[in-house]
Formats: structure tokens, C-alpha cells, sequence
């Protein structure tokens, strides 16, 4: 890895600045804005800028440590040299770089120790505090997890193909990957690729989506022609896995309080083929007693902190503070409450987050059950980051009466 084109270095720098100091910019987007906007840019280039934005969002609390300064819109030159050097990256002395004294910087680096543990795991002191009241000793070893950059994983889209037919499609256009152990739909990517452009994606043979998120679709046990409500679907990534395991039988409800984001699910499943989806709007909440009673599986993927998933969205955890955590949870609890009555009795829902704090995961599910005596739990789920792929909590409840 190095960076010897100025270009490159103005792109990144440009990015980090959308990034952190512009309202609702999440780093995902910018960088595909960046790619998109620089298509003469090679693979390797592409994957330059994309590592180093990436790092340096992560690790932005330790680099700020080794400035001696907290980031401003007018010193994100000095971040990535002090990111440059940290990592021992090669680069060439861009104008860019003219007057930033880097003796300071690697007198610390030299030194090889910084003060505090949220300092080391680059993560704001509120939120070290958070892990480590929730998890006990276990939080820096998640910690050190969610520090990682996560693998691409695929998901087969069992409608249309197999694992193995997949993995021999991807391999043909220069793609390898291999399944995943206990994972029976995923598909792992060897290394980092666009797999949007294959023709693969483009007939609908898979969709990206972590191993982890995956075995929610399976927890939550539908059956063929069974009548199903993903309530909280966003863009529908557990609702078209919900589609395959059904085998197009039966029917789907997929519910979001974006319209924008149904009408990218109604894309994707088009493409899926998947054709047992219909998707409503919550616009009030008539939508959701016109369907009390009436779900033989319901799904409340809940809204939540997102720090089961800092591998692939490092930015959030800059964006977050104790304040949304806090609002959240009243948010899922009020969730829980009004959207479990779209269950039958006798059916099953899946409560799930991308949290692995406690308060939010198991915390809920057993206020939920005790102000809630019709349902009972059968079983829950937490996947820790540290098991290799993202964090997911999942319950299994089922309404009694």
C-alpha cells in the first residue's frame, strides 16, 4: 500500500472532510460518490483511497492523539500524514503536506503508548465507558473486533441458484470466493471486489449481506405459504432471504416508515425474483392495526445503535452519543409493544438488532415480556464481532394468547 499519486491524496482528503464535517454524510456514500465521480482511476487506485478513507475514519481518535489536535475542517492534510506514518505507508511529499511538522508526530509513535483505552481502540470516552459497563472485561476484545475491516459476504439467492453453482459463476469472471462453515446461503469473497458489476448480480443470483445478518431469516423459522411481516424492513435484505426460504409461497408484508427504501426493496426483489413481497408504507398507524392478528411470522429487525456493525460502518460511531442510544431504546420498546400485536396467537416473531449492548438486546425482550404475559420467549442469540463476522442479537417469542 502506498500513496504516490496527488490526486489520490486530494480525493481522500476531500472525502474525509464530506465525511466528518458535513450533516448527513455517511462514509459509505461519500466514497462511492469519490469512485464514481474518478472512473479513470485503476482497480488498484480505487483500492488505495478506499483503505486509507476507511483507516483513518476508524482510527481517527489515535491519530488526533499523535497530531496533538482534534480534527478541523482546515488540518485533515495533517490526519493523513499522522495516518501515514502510524501505518508506515510509503508516500510522496505532496504540496499538500508543505509545513505540517511531523517531528511531534513521530516523537509520539516513537514513544509507541497512548494514555487511554478509548484512545487505543479509537472510540469516543462516553462510548468506552458504555462497552465497558454493558460487557464487562470482554469489551476491548470486541473492541479490537470492530476494528477490523469486514469481509464481503454474499448471500445466495436460493430462488435462482446454489452456493456452489455461485461460487463456479463468480469464478468465471475473476471472483474468488468460498462458503462459509454452518452458513448454508453464504458465500465469502476472497478478497475485496465490486461485485455489483459482475453478471452474476445483475440476474439476481445473490445479494451482499453479512453471515451474521443471514441467520435472523433462518431464527425466525417461516414456512412455505405461511403469511409473514417483516415490520421494520428498510431495503429489504432479510426480506428477500425471507422470500427464498419460502420459495416465492405464501406472502410477505414489508413495512418501513421510508417510502425510498421500499422502492429499493421492490428493486431488489424484482431482480430477485422474488414475487410473494408486497410493501406498504407506515405512514400512520392505522397500517399497523388494519394487520393485528393477522402475522403467522413477524419480524422486528429494530432500529438501534449499530455498533454490532462499526467493521463496515466505522463513521457511526462518531455520529452516535449517549443521548441516541438512550432515545433509541425507548424507540425499540415502544416498537416491541405496538408491533407485537401483529402476530397471531400461536405464531412466532423474531425481535433483532446489529447491537451488542445488552440494553438493548436481551434488556428489551425481557421488559417486553414482563409487561407482556400472552408471549413467551423460546430462544434467543447473540453473535459477538469477535466470532468473525458482525454483531447480531435475535429472540425467538411466541404469542400464547
Amino acid at each position: 500500500m502506498e500513496l504516490i499519486h496527488r490526486n489520490l491524496a486530494i480525493g481522500i482528503h476531500d472525502a474525509l472532510q464530506e465525511t466528518f464535517f458535513e450533516k448527513n454524510k455517511y462514509a459509505d456514500k461519500v466514497i462511492e460518490r469519490l469512485l464514481k465521480a474518478n472512473r479513470k482511476w485503476g482497480s488498484q487506485d480505487r483500492a488505495v483511497v478506499s483503505e486509507i478513507f476507511y483507516n483513518i475514519i476508524r482510527w481517527k481518535k489515535r491519530l488526533e492523539y499523535y497530531m496533538g489536535e482534534g480534527i478541523k475542517p482546515n488540518n485533515i492534510y495533517k490526519l493523513i500524514i499522522a495516518y501515514l506514518l502510524w501505518s508506515k505507508t510509503n508516500y510522496k511529499k505532496f504540496e499538500e503536506f508543505d509545513g505540517i511538522k511531523i517531528a511531534d508526530i513521530l516523537t509520539k509513535l516513537k514513544k509507541n503508548t497512548v494514555p487511554t483505552k478509548a484512545i487505543e481502540h479509537s472510540i469516543p470516552e462516553w462510548l468506552a465507558e458504555t462497552l465497558e459497563k454493558e460487557l464487562g472485561a470482554k469489551w476491548e476484545r470486541e473492541m479490537i473486533a470492530l476494528n477490523e475491516q469486514a469481509p464481503t459476504v454474499l448471500r445466495t439467492n436460493s430462488l435462482k441458484t446454489t452456493t456452489k453453482e455461485l461460487i463456479s459463476d463468480l469464478s468465471d469472471e475473476g471472483v474468488t470466493a468460498f462458503s462459509i462453515k454452518n452458513y448454508p446461503d453464504a458465500v465469502q469473497l476472497e478478497e475485496k471486489k465490486n461485485v455489483f458489476l459482475t453478471t452474476a448480480f445483475k440476474e439476481g443470483l445473490f445479494e451482499v449481506q453479512d453471515a451474521s445478518s443471514q441467520k435472523i431469516g433462518y431464527f425466525l423459522d417461516v414456512k412455505e405459504g405461511q403469511r409473514v411481516i417483516d415490520a421494520c424492513a428498510g431495503a429489504g435484505g432479510k426480506t428477500l432471504h425471507l422470500a427464498a426460504l419460502m420459495k416465492n409461497k405464501g406472502q410477505i408484508v414489508a413495512l418501513d416508515i421510508f417510502e425510498w427504501k421500499l422502492a429499493e426493496l421492490k428493486r431488489r426483489a424484482k431482480r430477485a425474483g422474488a414475487h410473494n413481497i408486497e410493501t406498504r408504507m407506515i405512514a400512520d398507524n392505522k397500517v399497523i392495526k388494519r394487520l393485528h392478528e393477522k402475522a403467522d411470522r413477524l419480524l422486528i429487525d429494530a432500529p438501534c445503535s449499530g455498533l454490532g456493525v462499526l467493521k463496515r460502518n466505522p463513521d457511526s460511531k462518531w455520529k452516535i452519543d449517549q443521548a441516541f442510544i438512550d432515545r433509541i431504546k425507548k424507540e425499540q420498546q415502544q416498537i416491541l409493544q405496538d408491533y407485537s400485536k401483529m402476530l397471531k396467537v400461536g405464531g412466532k416473531m423474531v425481535y433483532a438488532t446489529c447491537s451488542i449492548l445488552p440494553s438493548e438486546n436481551n434488556g428489551q425482550v425481557e421488559e417486553f415480556l414482563k409487561n407482556n404475559p400472552g408471549y413467551k420467549m423460546i430462544k434467543d442469540e447473540k453473535v459477538m464481532p469477535s466470532e468473525g463476522y458482525d454483531g447480531f442479537y435475535m429472540a425467538l417469542i411466541e404469542r400464547l394468547s
